[in-house]
């Protein structure tokens, strides 16, 4: 049984709203890691509010890349995604506001805006697709936010752009436990739905 009850059933609640949100509720779920997810409820429970100030910070910054009349109404929170699905980041374009999903444990910190500029693009254009107009949208994003530019954009380089470092275990971070990185840059994995 968790030491702090009342952020266990916090970050029990949080993960029922964050259900809720997702393309489909099974995308946010706990029961692959039974045995620690008393640890990790509690962990959310006591930490969520400052790891999604920070994401908000970095929605912020995307949104201050483009005029006020051109940007949409959207909301970013951090939740551990079913680790079966492989997916560091969602954005669900059928909410209201728009909502995107970030698995702030599938990679370093450093590399949080990456996702975010990411499924901002997919965002503030309504679109699950990686096709050229998500290609203009998340240049102007990499340009503007200081992250490293495409050159000449595939579907294919698209859809892990831009690049960053995921970590070895996503769930330690959920755990509260200290950071372990992978060595080298790999693709990241995202899913944009309506």
């Amino acid at each position: 049984m968790p030491t702090d009850l009342n952020a266990f059933r916090r970050g029990l609640e949080y993960l029922h709203v964050m259900q809720d949100l997702a393309l489909e509720p099974g995308m946010v779920n706990l029961l692959e890691s039974v045995r620690d997810r008393a640890i990790i409820l509690t962990w959310i429970g006591e930490n969520i509010d400052t790891v999604n100030a920070t994401l908000q910070r970095y929605l912020f910054a995307c949104h201050d890349c483009f005029h006020p009349q051109e940007r949409r109404s959207m909301q970013i929170f951090a939740v551990p995604l079913a680790q079966s699905l492989g997916l560091d980041g969602l954005c669900n374009i059928a909410t209201n506001p728009i909502t995107i999903l970030i698995d702030v444990g599938r990679v370093s910190p450093e590399g949080w805006l990456s996702i975010v500029a990411h499924e901002y693009a997919h965002a503030h254009i309504a679109s699950p697709g990686h096709h050229p107009s998500f290609a203009v949208v998340l240049s102007h994003l990499c340009l503007g936010l200081g992250l490293q530019t495409l050159g000449e954009p595939t579907e294919w380089t698209l859809r892990s752009w831009p690049p960053y470092t995921p970590t070895l275990t996503p769930l330690a971070f959920w755990r509260g436990e200290p950071e372990r990185r992978r060595t080298g840059t790999a693709r990241p994995s995202f899913l944009s739905g309506n």
